[in-house]
């Protein structure tokens, strides 16, 4: 019986180890970039917050690998836009009572089949959506949106 208390507590210690904030994660595995950052950043950064004037790297490690990347320019001056983005279910449902179809593909192709029973489906549809996006000038943040 003393092995399962012990059993236990190595559950426990595994499963608080991989509660590592992602932000955490990212500190440990690059902190010759926020070893360089200044107080005040590493303050914003270890609580996932951006400012302007704050670095690439420092947004980086607040906030993740952007999901999208652009580039241009705005009044005369190179620019980068990061956008982060996330996902919002919608319940949604298709067909309707008394009617129905199914889809298969085979060796003949693909093909229909009416069936009353399989009249309604449903679903849940996940939609993109801008979360975030940081604006940056010379690898300095001009502007975040959250």
């Amino acid at each position: 019986m003393k092995t399962l208390p012990a059993l236990f507590a190595a559950a426990t210690c595994l499963l608080l180890a991989s509660c590592v904030s992602p932000i955490a994660k990212r500190i440990e595995r690059n902190p010759e970039i926020y070893n360089k950052l200044s107080e005040r950043h590493k303050g914003l950064v270890s609580r996932g917050e951006v400012e302007e004037g704050m670095s690439k790297q420092a947004v980086f490690i607040a906030w993740g690998r952007p999901d999208r990347a652009f580039r241009g320019s705005r009044n005369g001056r190179a620019m980068e836009q990061w956008s982060y983005l996330d996902y919002d279910a919608v319940p949604g449902g298709w067909g309707g009572p008394g009617w129905g179809y199914g889809g298969w593909y085979g060796p003949h192709g693909y093909g229909y089949c009416y069936d009353s029973f399989y009249s309604y489906q449903p679903m849940v549809d996940y939609v993109p959506y801008e979360r975030a996006t940081v604006e940056f000038a010379n690898s300095k943040v001009t502007a975040w949106k959250r």
